[in-house]
């Protein structure tokens, strides 16, 4: 498929690429200093660095893609659409950010028929930026990265996120009880971003999440693909960018956690 061209003669890549820097400028002058915007929930938070990324990745978008569909977290969550669809989540892990873990992400993707065909994962303060186009790898910081060759959760360093369904997260836990101590290590990240493209760079070996949103998932979806690792849903289908709850793993680790916990209610 050929990728759009935006109304300056940039190609997409390159428009997600300038939505990044903008987004990584903002956040790191905000880091450590920016005080709560508003509480969504039980732990979900937003700040103002948020919202002011969110308007500074939206200008650059309507500037250059102006026929193109925007759905970002903060401001324009329920947009959808069947053509050309751009979706951000301009600071993943605010719970992090807000309280000086320097574990969050800046993400986007952009989707054509709801499949995404350019995701883009970037850690503002590493500068560390994960990237893949349909049909062309993914990459990190420009070099090809692939998902590792472990086969098994025996042998896998395992992650997990809980998002802010209690029962969904008691599910992970229980998922996680379960595979326990049959791993290397647990980490519980705080960002399904970098969940995601941690995997696809070969940081560990299968990531689980059950309380997902586009946002969430979107460039994961193809971070993952692109590098070699699957992504399913609970009954085994691939992951779309609507799917609540999935694992994304090794094609090895994936086979193996499916028989040690397929019985178990992980998608809530």
């Amino acid at each position: 498929m050929d990728l759009p061209v935006s109304s300056s003669g940039a190609d997409a890549t390159a428009v997600a690429l300038q939505c990044a820097d903008a987004a990584n400028s903002i956040i790191r002058a905000g880091y450590g200093q920016t005080a709560l915007a508003g509480v969504k929930g039980r732990g979900n938070v937003v700040t103002a660095t948020d919202l002011a990324v969110e308007r500074a990745v939206t200008a650059i978008l309507r500037q250059e893609f102006p026929g193109h569909a925007v759905l970002s977290e903060e401001t324009a969550a329920g947009t959808r659409s069947d053509g050309w669809m751009w979706i951000v989540d301009p600071l993943d892990g605010t719970k992090n950010f807000s309280r000086g873990i320097p574990h969050f992400a800046f993400t986007i993707a952009l989707c054509f028929r709801s499949e995404p065909v350019i995701g883009l994962t970037t850690h503002p303060l590493l500068g560390d930026t994960c990237m893949a186009v349909q049909g062309q790898g993914t990459t990190l910081n420009g070099r090809g990265v692939t998902v590792t060759d472990c086969a098994t959760v025996q042998d896998a360093v395992v992650a997990v996120d809980l998002g802010y369904n209690d029962a969904r997260a008691a599910q992970q836990l229980a998922t996680a009880s379960h595979l326990w101590p049959g791993m290397q290590s647990l980490r519980v990240t705080g960002s399904a971003a970098l969940g995601f493209a941690y995997l696809a760079a070969g940081k560990w070996d299968i990531y689980l999440h059950s309380d997902l949103e586009p946002w969430d998932v979107a460039a994961g979806l193809i971070l993952v693909r692109e590098a070699g690792g699957v992504v399913r849903q609970r009954d085994g289908s691939p992951a779309t960018i609507e799917s609540r709850a999935v694992a994304a793993a090794t094609p090895g680790v994936y086979a193996d956690f499916v028989k040690l916990a397929g019985h178990l209610p992980w998608e809530g």
